[in-house]
């Protein structure tokens, strides 16, 4: 042998050396396959003991075809969209059996060495294991899924351009489009200015220093669609690579049409309960009523039938004495019609309104309305009013309801007692953000059991009562954010205490 082709030898084998020093010290697994389907190992790099768990030697004559995945076997032979083909090299991603018998997943770059014919004579394989990658990949996947399939408005917004990058299935329905054929959004379009420029910077800006912000931001829907949506979270995603600065937002929404809607339901069955409940107290005021409208019209008939009789015995001055009569007619006329506008202001059946009123004034109302009932029972009316009580925003009609209750509440409790003072006190404070009124009387008190069920629907201590009055009345309280409660040692009286929260109109 020449020394050309000694030293020509003497290269190839340092290269070989190399090659094999580069293959046995490379974290990737190279190996060598026969090329029929088996895929038989011929040989492999020690990386196969870290990635797969067995040593070279035991995995030479193993056929590698087997160890393959049932679902990924044929990923190559169906050109699997996990398959890869450019120039001769095929990179396959697919699950491969351990020797422990777990499945990890494998990202194999294969190319088929031919001879001189053109028929294959081996495979040789560069795999890694890439399964953290995979299982992060298939939890995005599935997270995605779940934001897609989400009953919330998701978003996606942008920092800079206040861009919807991204809206799930429940987004593009409640703002009127469809996923098929997507609208592009801006946060502007989804609020009014003032909300916009208000709420909406806020929580932006909230979220930005502190990463999440909470709350609820009215949206601003066409009115075409008659929804009703708000906003509930507002989570800033930060770029770590980039000053760590806020890259987009993740806007999460609800469409709150059928809770509204059930309120608005639940409100409008609370109206109606409540005008019931103001019907039944003037039906059972009804005697009492009519007495004291009738006392008004008699004196009237008096005031006639005495200016008539006058008038024909020839008095001196016959247009003074009907003058006269005119003004103390009006008086008792006047009387009966503010008896009546009380009592149809009572029961007339209405939306809720809130407005601004005096407090005070309307337990005067009140104990007015039960003037004659009051005084069948022999019940003194004692006022105990803060002069300096702030006016109070709320349904005028449905607090006097309560009061009216509360009042006649006690009034009945003196049915059965003899005492000869009856009674009922009306006291009205304020402490800083509340206004505090209490009913109270002097009578025999109520049971530990009567107190525990009180508020109770349908239960009542009357034979002719429905039970509803102070159930309907603690509803009202509660729903003015405010509270209703009583006390009693069952011997002295009871106590009725009613809290509501001052606000501004």
């Amino acid at each position: 042998m020449s020394n050309t082709a000694i030293d020509e030898l003497a290269q190839c084998r340092e290269v070989a050396d190399r090659y094999r020093l580069l293959a046995e010290q490379s974290t990737d697994m190279i190996s060598r396959h026969t090329p029929t389907p088996e895929w038989t190992y011929i040989d492999a790099s020690p990386a196969v003991e870290r990635v797969l768990g067995y040593k070279p030697e035991e995995i030479i004559g193993m056929a590698g075809y087997e160890q393959f995945h049932p679902e990924d076997a044929d990923n190559l032979s169906k050109r699997d969209d996990r398959v890869r083909y450019r120039e001769g090299v095929y990179t396959n991603v697919y699950r491969y059996r351990h020797k422990q018998g777990h499945y990890i997943w494998l990202e194999t770059t294969s190319r088929v060495i031919r001879d001189e014919r053109g028929k294959p004579m081996e495979i040789i394989c560069v795999s890694r294991d890439v399964t953290e990658r995979e299982e992060a990949q298939r939890n995005m996947r599935r997270l995605a899924r779940v934001v897609e399939a989400s009953s919330d408005m998701i978003m996606f917004c942008n920092h800079e351009t206040h861009k919807l990058t991204y809206l799930n299935e429940s987004a593009y329905h409640t703002l009127g489009s469809e996923k098929d054929t997507p609208v592009i959004y801006y946060l502007p379009q989804l609020f009014s200015p003032d909300v916009l420029n208000g709420l909406v910077k806020d929580a932006l800006e909230h979220a930005s220093l502190h990463g999440v912000w909470y709350g609820s931001i009215p949206m601003h829907l066409p009115e075409h669609l008659n929804r009703v949506a708000e906003i509930r979270e507002i989570i800033a995603h930060r770029n770590r690579r980039e000053d760590d600065k806020v890259e987009y937002y993740s806007i999460i929404g609800r469409d709150i049409t059928l809770r509204r809607q059930a309120e608005e339901e639940a409100k409008r069955h609370q109206l109606e309960l409540a005008h019931m409940s103001r019907l039944l107290s003037v039906g059972e005021m009804a005697t009492g009523l009519a007495h004291e409208v009738n006392q008004p019209l008699a004196t009237i008939l008096n005031y006639c039938h005495g200016t008539q009789r006058r008038l024909e015995d020839g008095v001196d001055d016959p247009v003074q004495t009907v003058s006269g009569a005119m003004k103390l007619i009006m008086k008792q006329a006047k009387r009966a019609s503010d008896i009546i506008r009380r009592m149809r202001s009572f029961v007339r059946k209405t939306d809720s309104h809130c407005i601004e009123f005096s407090v005070n004034d309307s337990c005067k109302e009140v104990s007015a309305f039960l003037y004659q009932e009051a005084l069948d029972h022999n019940i003194t009316f004692d006022f105990h009013l803060d002069q300096k009580l702030p006016d109070l925003v709320a349904d005028k009609i449905q607090i006097e309801q309560v009061l009216l209750n509360l009042m006649r509440n006690a009034i009945e409790a003196y049915s059965d007692c003899k005492k000869p003072y009856r009674p009922v006190i009306i006291s009205t404070r304020s402490t800083e953000g509340y206004i505090h009124i209490s009913v109270e009387d002097e009578a025999k008190g109520i049971s530990p059991e009567g107190l525990a069920n009180l508020f109770e629907p349908f239960y009542t201590s009357k034979s002719t009562g429905l039970g509803m009055g102070l159930s309907i009345s603690q509803t009202i309280i509660e729903t003015h954010g405010g509270q209703l409660w009583a006390e009693s040692d069952g011997k002295t009286g009871t106590h009725f205490y009613l809290k509501l929260p001052l606000r501004e109109e």
